[in-house]
């Protein structure tokens, strides 16, 4: 990246923070109900330093490989004292699940009950519980979750079954359409299995209370239909280099 890449990330975040605030108002919504994540994946440590700089707090890595590798290297610099949070927002197979449990802050792409037996053995004893998101299927074929409501819902008892593992809500992609309509069908569907699972395990702890939907290309239709995270990588970076 070139050498002004943190004036280049601040002003795309700024510009970023005005759709969003814009978004919220349409909505009804008040700013400080949508956390914006910086998506650094295939971006080096520089694109993590001006997001920082920017005011970025959540980041989020696909891979924990080039996750570990790239903010191992940051926080060896930068204090790791709780003001920002590091997800893992890609799949994660089980033979990096060990990794992921101790290195991120949040597991969002938690989409099978046998990663959450995983997560549960791993963090067992562990002082501090591992934030998980349960991922949930509500577009195209392609895409990774659990596939229904009836599965969502065992998978969540099972979470809170484990005491290391700390549910704070649930993620998902939309379809990658220029159908507005079938985004904000998908994001529709993730708000009404969040109340549903709020009327049957409580609001009480927070557990459901984060929707990680939007990225780039949705963003601003998300936070009208109730996102509280949105995971934003190419609007804030732009392409990575090959």
């Amino acid at each position: 990246m070139d050498l002004d890449i943190s004036a280049e990330v601040e002003l795309r975040v700024k510009m970023i923070e005005e759709k969003i605030e814009a978004a919220c108002a349409r909505s009804g919504r008040k700013r400080q109900e949508v956390k914006l994540m910086g998506v650094t994946k295939f971006h080096g440590e520089e694109a993590i330093e001006a997001a920082s700089k920017a005011g970025i707090r959540f980041f989020g890595e696909s891979r924990v490989q080039e996750g570990t590798g790239k903010f191992g290297k940051f926080w060896e610099t930068h204090p790791r004292d709780g003001s920002m949070e590091l997800h893992l927002i890609g799949s994660l197979q089980r033979n990096k699940a060990r990794k992921a449990a101790s290195f991120f802050d949040c597991v969002q792409s938690v989409d099978r009950e046998s990663l959450l037996d995983e997560l549960g053995s791993l963090t067992a004893g562990r002082e501090c519980p591992l934030m998980i998101m349960l991922e949930y299927h509500t577009g195209e074929e392609s895409k990774s979750g659990f596939q229904d409501l009836d599965s969502l819902l065992r998978a969540a008892e099972k979470t809170l079954s484990f005491p290391s593992l700390r549910p704070i809500g649930l993620m998902t992609m939309a379809p990658f359409t220029s159908d507005k309509a079938a985004i904000r069908a998908s994001f529709r569907k993730l708000v009404s299995a969040a109340d549903d699972l709020i009327k049957r395990f409580g609001s009480e702890n927070d557990n459901w209370s984060c929707l990680s939907m939007g990225m780039s290309n949705d963003y601003e239709i998300a936070i009208e239909e109730g996102s509280s995270l949105v995971r934003i990588g190419t609007a804030i970076f732009g392409e990575p280099k090959a």
